[in-house]
C-alpha cells in the first residue's frame, strides 16, 4: 500500500522538478541569446527575452516554476556580475518583476489566449510596463552600489533595462503564448499561403530597409503589422510583431539609420516608443479582430439553432382549438350556456 501511494507522489514531485529545470533551462538560453546585444557593462541589453520566458511559463504552469526563473537569473548572471551580492540582488528583482506582473494580471481576469482586448491591455500595461519596473530599478541599484556604474549612468542603466525587460514581455510572451496553441493548418488554400509569404517578405523587406535609413521612416512598418491582425489574427500579429522589434533592436544596437549618432537615453526612448507602439498595435487589433470573428460566430451558431426550431415547428404544425371551460362557476361559459338556450 506505501509503494501505491508514494510512487504517484515521486512521479508528482519528479515532474514539478523537471518543470522548474526546464523553466530554468528556457530562461537561461533565453539570457544568453540577449547578452550578444548588450549594451551597457556586459549584462544590460535592449531585449531580455528571458523576461518574456518567465512571464509566460507562470501563466501556463502557475507559481510553481518560481524556483526555475530564479535559479535561471541566478546562474545567467554569476559569470558576468560584479559580486555575489549584486548577483544575488538582480536575480532576486528578475524573478519578483515576473511574479509580480503574473499576479497583477491573474487579478486582472487576464486570460492566456489573447482573446478580448481588455487581455491585450493588461499585458501591455501591466505585464510589460508595469511589473518590469522592479527588475530594472532592483538591477541597475544593485550596479550602482557595487560600483559596477557610477551614480550619474544610473538613469541610462535603468532606461535601457527596462526597456530590455518590457520588450521581452511585450514580443516574446504572446508569441509564446500563440504558439502554446498553434496547430498546423489543414485544408487552406493556395492563396492563403502566398499571402502569408507575401505578408512574411513585405515585413521584412520594409522593416530592414527603414531600420537601416537616416530617415525617419520607422512608421511604414505599421501598414504590414494591421494586415497581420487583420488577416491572420493573433498568430500573425505577434509574430510579426516579434520580427519587426527584432530588427529594430539590431538597429540600434548597431547605432544605425534613426538610431545614429544619438545618445544612449534617446535610442532607448526611441526604440521602447517605437516597439511598444509595434506590439500594441498588433495585440490589440488582433484582440479586436479575435473578439468580433467569435461574436460572428456565436450569431450564426444561434441563427442556425432559431432556424432548426423553425423548421420542427413547420413539421408540427399547431391548431387553434376554442377551449371551453366547464366550470358552472364561470362567468364567460355561463353566458355562452345561455345565449344558446
Amino acid at each position: 500500500m506505501t509503494a501505491v501511494v508514494t510512487n504517484p507522489e515521486l512521479r508528482r514531485k519528479g515532474a514539478s522538478t523537471l518543470l522548474v529545470l526546464a523553466v530554468a533551462a528556457a530562461y537561461y538560453g533565453a539570457a544568453r541569446l540577449g547578452l550578444l546585444e548588450q549594451l551597457v557593462r556586459g549584462q544590460v541589453t535592449p531585449l531580455w527575452p528571458a523576461t518574456g520566458i518567465a512571464l509566460a511559463g507562470l501563466l501556463v504552469f502557475g507559481l510553481r516554476v518560481w524556483p526555475g526563473i530564479a535559479i535561471g537569473a541566478f546562474l545567467v548572471n554569476l559569470p558576468i556580475g560584479p559580486t555575489a551580492l549584486s548577483v544575488l540582488l538582480i536575480a532576486v528583482g528578475n524573478t519578483l518583476a515576473s511574479v509580480c506582473s503574473y499576479l497583477m494580471l491573474r487579478r486582472a481576469g487576464f486570460h492566456n489566449d489573447l482573446d478580448r482586448l481588455r487581455d491585450a491591455l493588461a499585458l501591455v500595461f501591466i505585464g510589460a510596463l508595469g511589473g518590469t519596473l522592479i527588475s530594472a530599478t532592483v538591477g541597475s541599484s544593485a550596479l550602482v552600489f557595487s560600483d559596477a556604474v557610477t551614480a550619474g549612468d544610473f538613469w541610462s542603466t535603468w532606461s535601457v533595462w527596462w526597456t530590455g525587460d518590457a520588450m521581452g514581455v511585450l514580443v516574446v510572451a504572446p508569441f509564446l503564448l500563440v504558439l502554446r496553441e498553434a496547430r498546423w493548418p489543414h485544408g487552406v488554400a493556395l492563396r492563403r499561403w502566398a499571402e502569408a509569404a507575401a505578408l512574411f517578405l513585405g515585413t521584412l523587406v520594409v522593416t530592414f530597409l527603414v531600420t537601416g535609413s537616416s530617415a525617419s521612416l520607422l512608421f511604414l512598418v505599421f501598414p504590414f503589422v494591421i494586415w497581420a491582425a487583420f488577416r491572420f489574427e493573433r498568430a500573425g500579429a505577434a509574430s510579426c510583431a516579434l520580427g519587426v522589434s527584432m530588427l529594430a533592436i539590431l538597429a540600434a544596437t548597431r547605432g544605425a539609420g534613426p538610431f545614429a549618432h544619438k545618445e544612449l537615453i534617446i535610442n532607448m526612448v526611441t526604440l521602447q516608443a517605437f516597439n511598444g507602439a509595434t506590439a500594441l498595435t498588433a495585440l490589440l487589433l488582433a484582440a479586436v479582430i479575435t473578439e468580433r470573428n467569435r461574436t460572428h460566430a456565436e450569431i450564426n451558431r444561434l441563427c442556425g439553432r432559431l432556424a432548426d426550431i423553425v423548421a420542427a415547428m413547420s413539421d408540427h404544425p399547431v391548431t387553434d382549438q376554442w377551449l371551453t371551460s366547464d366550470d358552472p362557476d364561470d362567468p364567460d361559459d355561463a353566458d355562452g350556456r345561455a345565449d344558446e338556450g
